[in-house]
């Protein structure tokens, strides 16, 4: 069987190891060694990736108590070659999984709820908890979980005799069998866990709470630690200070100059409503009525007006009333009504002859047209439904 260097030595990047199996797999080959410090996909982190020689590890699984390198090319079998970890990777992952830990056992010891959920995504760590957080319990938990890396408290992982392990009181996500490896922070945590982890609290660095929703009867918090949490507050810094620089208010007043924008847009959308109603009425009145149809076309309308001029046209013609909003460049989008006629039952011809799609009830329908305007407007002159 495999020697696990990384239960060992969490900070162990390169080693020497020999080729013990090497086959071909389905994406490339499939290595064993007698001793590897390559962490394999477990307990919500992902697997390790780096070298063996020449080699490239794409990937590593435990299976059946093997443990495969997913390597890009073969290595032969009984030389020793030399490993090496993607080592930024590897800590930043460590910094995350400790920050987990710290976390998870800060919850557990107040509120005494159960980590039921943890997964390391590419952005984020999501962790869920069997209970709700209110934000006040978060803000407190984001203070301690930041003072017991202050602390720079000791990490300890470990496999206990059988009769101590009976008598710790550690949490786990499920029934465990066999022997179970321990990741102690005291004070703290004590958990079961599978993961490398850094030595001490202190090389966990900032641990930022980012986002907290209720999922499931409890909570998911996203959370960042050490060098990622670092670089996802600089990216926010930097959305900051370029949002006070379109707003012109300072960097702390970006809230506030916000609000102010909003209730500027809301006033003038409801300006162009206005206008646009008015507008509707001098449209609607500048039509003849007529035992016709009636095409409208104006570039400006958007839905709303474009709905409430079909239905005024409506009341104007023996046919159907359209209204097409756009250009022939871009296309034209369309609202057509009748009183007289069931538009439903012709949608497909309309829509054949408009060159678009759409459809809706048989009073109206409305949809997508590729028809230059000239063609539209001929059509509209000489069909009649019915």
């Amino acid at each position: 069987m495999t020697e696990k260097l990384y239960y060992t030595d969490s900070h162990l990047f390169t080693f020497e190891a020999v080729v013990t199996d090497c086959r071909e797999g389905k994406d490339g080959w499939l290595v064993e060694l007698d001793r590897t410090a390559f962490f394999p996909e477990g307990g919500g982190q992902s697997a390790d990736t780096g070298s063996i020689g020449p080699a490239r590890v794409r990937d590593v699984h435990e299976r059946e108590g093997h443990i495969l390198h997913y390597t890009d090319r073969p290595l032969t079998v009984g030389e020793c070659y030399s490993g090496k970890l993607d080592a930024e990777q590897r800590h930043r992952r460590m910094q995350n999984h400790s920050g987990e830990h710290i976390v998870s056992g800060l919850i557990h010891g107040l509120y005494g709820f159960e980590n039921v959920g943890f997964h390391m995504g590419a952005e984020c760590m999501s962790m869920d908890y069997s209970g709700e957080l209110d934000a006040g319990q978060l803000e407190k938990i984001e203070r301690l979980a930041n003072e017991a890396v202050r602390a720079n408290l000791p990490v300890r992982a470990w496999f206990p005799e059988e009769a101590e392990l009976a008598h710790l009181p550690y949490r786990s996500k499920k029934e465990l069998e066999g022997a179970v490896r321990l990741v102690s922070i005291p004070g703290i945590d004590l958990c079961a866990c599978c993961a490398p982890h850094v030595s001490f609290t202190g090389e966990v660095g900032l641990i930022k709470i980012l986002n907290a929703e209720r999922h499931r009867g409890g909570v998911r918090l996203s959370v960042l630690c050490g060098l990622d949490a670092l670089e996802e507050c600089r990216k926010r810094q930097e959305s900051a200070a370029a949002i006070s620089a379109l707003l012109s208010v300072p960097r702390d007043a970006v809230v506030t100059g916000t609000e102010r924008l909003l209730a500027e847009r809301d006033s003038l959308k409801e300006r162009v409503a206005a206008l646009s109603m008015r507008l509707v009425e001098s449209l609607a009145a500048e039509q003849a009525e007529t035992e016709g149809n009636i095409c409208v076309f104006n570039p400006g309308l958007d839905e709303v007006a474009s709905r409430e001029l079909v239905n005024r046209l409506m009341e104007r013609c023996g046919g159907f009333a359209a209204v097409f909003t756009g250009s022939d460049e871009g296309g034209w989008r369309y609202i057509i009504g009748s009183r007289h006629v069931d538009l439903r039952i012709h949608a497909r011809t309309l829509n054949t002859a408009l060159q678009g799609r759409g459809g809706g009830r048989p009073e109206m329908i409305q949809g997508q047209a590729a028809a230059s305007e000239a063609a539209i407007r001929t059509w509209a002159e000489t069909v009649r439904l019915g």
